[in-house]
């Protein structure tokens, strides 16, 4: 049994920058089982698996190396890069359907690729008794999703320098930690962290930025912002908030193309 692999460093102009994904175009579906052990195979954050539907629409799936995922921004980006520059795909829009809903990707004149996903605010709450220990740090405020915490800090510099406690982090629930801070050249810098997923750090999450978008646009009073993701590998995004969705914009760059066998 033979599958065509991909591997895609998402929002970076350039390999060995950005968040790896693997993608992985089938014709059918194989047992989740097999997808999830190839996930875990990879050992990336993500490895995207998706199916034709009908032409410019795909079923589209993720998983990391310990579980399914809903959404997945930087395997979303990799998997319509595939289907731009190496499948043949010659529509400039493309749809996803997945379990977070229809999922738009467009390329733009500029050669970025947008993505169209559902906004996620988060409202202020109580931190939970082992975030601020865990993250190392104590935060100025803390908000949530349902699946996320969102830990704002008063500098870049407070959010780059953070070492966790990735021990303590999994102990929390829910099991995601987004940290921000205004940036300073740009409008706002984040890292992520995902012990529930099995991900100690994300290096470039658009997920997460379904949540960000809304609080610093709100925050800064505009729609449009410059966010970058300061983990070790980097990261940038061109975001947009539109009412209950959020545009979210970088480059992917292929680094293998391969076949698994199995």
């Amino acid at each position: 049994m033979n599958f065509p692999l991909y591997w895609v460093d998402a929002f970076a102009t350039e390999v060995f920058a950005g968040n790896p994904a693997g993608v992985v175009p089938l014709a059918t579906w194989p047992a989740d089982e097999l997808m999830q052990r190839i996930a875990f195979e990879h050992g990336l954050a993500e490895t995207a698996f998706f199916v034709p539907v009908a032409p410019g629409r795909y079923h589209l799936r993720w998983f990391t190396p310990a579980v399914e995922v809903e959404l997945c921004g930087h395997a979303t980006l990799a998997s319509a890069h595939v289907l731009f520059t190496q499948l043949g795909f010659t529509g400039d829009r493309i749809t996803f359907v997945s379990r977070s809903g229809p999922l738009t990707v467009a390329r733009l004149a500029d050669g970025r690729l947008e993505l169209d996903f559902p906004a996620r605010p988060a409202t202020p709450t109580a931190a939970h008794e082992l975030l601020s220990r865990g993250l190392g740090r104590e935060p100025e405020a803390v908000l949530a999703t349902k699946a996320s915490w969102l830990c704002v800090y008063p500098q870049a510099d407070d959010v780059r320098s953070l070492r966790p406690d990735h021990a303590l982090l999994a102990r929390v629930t829910p099991g995601r930690m987004i940290v921000t801070a205004p940036g300073e050249d740009c409008d706002f810098v984040s890292r992520f962290f995902a012990p529930d997923a099995g991900i100690p750090e994300d290096p470039v999450t658009g997920g997460a930025h379904t949540t960000l978008i809304p609080y610093w646009a709100q925050r800064l009073g505009k729609t449009k912002l410059h966010a970058r993701q300061v983990s070790a590998r980097g990261g940038e995004l061109w975001c947009e908030l539109r009412g209950p969705r959020v545009g979210i914009a970088g480059h992917a760059v292929l680094y293998l193309r391969g076949e698994i066998t199995i």
